[in-house]
């Protein structure tokens, strides 16, 4: 048998013209097909319909070799050998055409007396008309082939059926709605059913075997053609054609190894000319196992893509990993190599630590994933790294306010250049069920499917992410199912099919779990007195904090979510926030307050001062409770400045831009409010700014 593609032997060389192919061993959904065809008349292929496949063919002299071949050119094979003499195919837009045949002929007669065009011209044939030709197929064109006169001794031959194969492409995209037909569609479909039903096999004069004509389906997923169709007939048969395992991707990529040495373009693999046309790589079985574990996922077609892209980018089969992610992330430009983002970490050390004050541990865990990230030692321990996985994963817990949402963003910045590379998720936002839907996109038919998810869609548009899931504990079950995927494969499929890669990103989550104790199957603390114990303040009481936190955590996870498979995926990426120290807390105070200061100039033109009597009073009240760290910090000052300060500039009237606006006193009243003596003047020194506000 002569290879189509090109055969290649599994040391990559080629079988010598001696030897013979005594058997071929095709994939088992092809096999399963050839063996069932004396009890189907249709079938319905679904999934990975569009790929290379690769076949072994065992040789007289004992060896095996492999060769990647087409769908249309691997069912042609053992179809032949069954006694066949046509494989046929129909798609929507070219209509009918003769694929393969010894009859072709014969075979392209028959089909321009059924359609009345010329097979394979783009015509607009009506499903009627494609109904008619299935029928007259279907019987074999008994009756129908051209052929001698009735006196002629070979006139009988020509009234026996024509064994063939039709292949109907594009099948998914024939019912416009498939759970919504129209009358000419379900009347389409409907005939199709009764072809199967009514048909008779035909006796193989060499094997003796009766076997129908097949129509075989070619749909992306099973239910893309109606379901009475593939379920209510035991004549129709579907077939799931899965992605290739990691079995098939070492033989493409042995058979791609082979083609680095090749210097045209003279085989069907048609993987372009040599990276240096002077210079015949030689890749290694080494490098045969990092490319097809790096194509996890892709299909064999797109594995030869990906060499089409390396060798257009002058790009070696020894880093054809790299070739990999640019095909699937669609950038050429990788931060992560060439060392830009290594040397952003060491930039941006200082800058992560003076931005999230008071938690110097958590600083340094933080900096160690994202070095080892950048040295792409993540998962290295494992015997087989999976490539896909994110490139970091953090786990931040600990109480509210303490800077975990402000190091995410610290993170990004430090990474990509700015907090816009921050993705944010509010995940209190997706605790209803289905909501999963909007971060990877509703399921075909249900509302939203054109838009797609919003998580899949960001990623794709920008693959350098910070990926922030904020308040994780709040979200649904079914929401993290999905994180377990991510993790662990590194990468989504959306309800339009389309894969997303998370290969190049940073999840963070963030979740103040555990700080109250361990939660109940509703997710509440199960201690009544939690929230008034009392802060750690000693190096002991913070490092038994953190043990606790740690084991609450793990409480969550295991005995509330159910999910101690997404614990293992975070592994010791668990990050633990301590509340904040006083020292700490004067100085976030002190930065708010100059923030406000700063905002008051920038809108009204008006420039504040607080005198430190009023300062110290300020402070002692934004800081005497540290339990909502920072942000209670902010809630505080809104509350005891920012009211009291805005009722009082409103009571001085109008005031000219520049005027100086002072806050001379702050007293406490009983009642925990705080009055304020406010005094304005004006400052011939300051600028003047645009006109009043009032």
């Amino acid at each position: 048998m002569t290879s189509t593609t090109g055969t290649t032997g599994a040391n990559g060389t080629t079988p010598p013209e001696s030897s013979r192919v005594a058997r071929t061993v095709h994939p088992p959904f092809a096999a399963e097909l050839v063996h069932t065809l004396s009890v189907h008349s249709q079938y319905v292929l679904h999934g990975n319909i569009r790929d290379d496949y690769v076949v072994a063919d065992d040789l007289t002299d004992g060896r095996r070799v492999y060769r990647a071949v087409s769908l249309e050119d691997m069912l042609w094979e053992p179809l032949q050998r069954a006694g066949y003499k046509s494989l046929l195919r129909y798609d929507p837009v070219a209509g009918f055409r003769v694929v393969h045949s010894t009859v072709a002929a014969e075979t392209t007669t028959l089909l321009e007396r059924n359609t009345r065009r010329v097979p394979g011209r783009p015509d607009d044939a009506g499903t009627d008309e494609v109904a008619r030709v299935l029928e007259s197929f279907a019987r074999g064109w008994v009756g129908e082939r051209p052929g001698p006169p009735q006196k002629d001794p070979r006139y009988e031959d020509y009234q026996q059926p024509l064994h063939a194969a039709l292949i109907v492409d594009y099948a998914s995209r024939i019912p416009t709605q498939v759970n919504q037909l129209s009358d000419e569609e379900r009347t389409f479909f409907l005939r199709c059913l009764k072809i199967a039903e009514e048909a008779r096999p035909f006796v193989r004069a060499k094997s003796g075997r009766a076997l129908f004509n097949p129509v075989i389906w070619l749909a992306d997923g099973e239910r893309d053609l109606p379901a009475w169709l593939v379920t209510s007939g035991v004549r129709v048969r579907s077939i799931g054609v899965p992605t290739p395992d990691l079995g098939q991707r070492r033989r493409m990529a042995a058979l791609l190894a082979r083609q680095a040495g090749v210097p045209g373009t003279a085989t069907r693999l048609d993987v372009g000319p040599l990276v240096d046309r002077d210079t015949r790589e030689d890749p290694t079985e080494e490098d045969v196992e990092r490319f097809a574990r790096a194509a996890s996922g892709l299909t064999l077609r797109a594995m030869r893509e990906s060499m089409r892209l390396a060798r257009a980018s002058k790009i070696g089969f020894d880093r054809m990993e790299q070739a990999v992610r640019i095909y699937e992330l669609g950038v050429s430009r990788n931060p992560w190599t060439g060392g830009a983002v290594a040397d952003s970490i060491r930039d941006g050390e200082a800058y992560i630590g003076n931005r999230v004050q008071g938690q110097e541990k958590a600083v340094t865990q933080t900096l160690d994933v994202l070095k080892r990230a950048a040295l792409g030692l993540s998962g290295a321990q494992a015997s087989s790294p999976a490539v896909h996985r994110p490139r970091g994963v953090l786990f931040f817990a600990g109480p509210t306010g303490t800077g975990k949402t402000e190091l995410a963003k610290a993170v990004a910045t430090t990474l990509f250049g700015s907090e816009d590379a921050c993705l944010r998720f509010d995940m209190s936002e997706f605790s209803a069920p289905h909501s999963a839907d909007r971060l990877v996109g509703a399921p075909p038919g249900y509302v939203g499917y054109e838009a797609g998810g919003e998580l899949t869609r960001a990623v794709r548009e920008d693959p350098f992410r910070v990926v922030l899931f904020d308040e994780i504990d709040k979200a649904d079950k079914g929401v993290l199912d999905k994180f377990l995927q991510v993790l662990e494969d590194g990468r989504l499929t959306d309800g339009q099919g389309v894969t997303t890669y998370f290969s190049e990103c940073v999840l963070i989550f963030t979740s103040n779990l555990g700080v109250h104790g361990p939660s109940g199957e509703d997710g509440r603390p199960l201690d009544s007195s939690a929230g008034r114990e009392r802060i750690p303040e000693t190096p002991e009481e913070r490092a038994e904090f953190e043990r606790r936190i740690l084991g609450n955590v793990r409480h969550h996870f295991e005995h509330t979510l159910k999910r101690p498979e997404l614990l293992n995926r975070l592994g010791g990426n668990i990050v633990v926030f301590q509340y904040i120290e006083a020292t700490v807390a004067r100085n976030i105070f002190a930065g708010q307050l100059r923030n406000i200061v700063d905002h008051m100039e920038r809108q009204s033109g008006l420039r504040l001062r607080v005198l430190a009597e009023a300062e110290k009073v300020l402070a002692d009240l934004c800081t005497e409770d540290l339990r909502n760290g920072g942000r209670g910090i902010g809630m505080k000052l809104e509350t005891h400045l920012i009211n009291p300060l805005a009722r009082e500039v409103f009571r001085l009237g109008t005031l000219e831009p520049g005027s100086v606006v002072t806050v001379s006193r702050a007293v406490r009243r009983p009642d925990g409010e705080v009055d304020l003596t406010v005094d304005a003047s004006a400052d011939e020194h300051v600028s003047m700014r645009k006109a009043p506000i009032w």
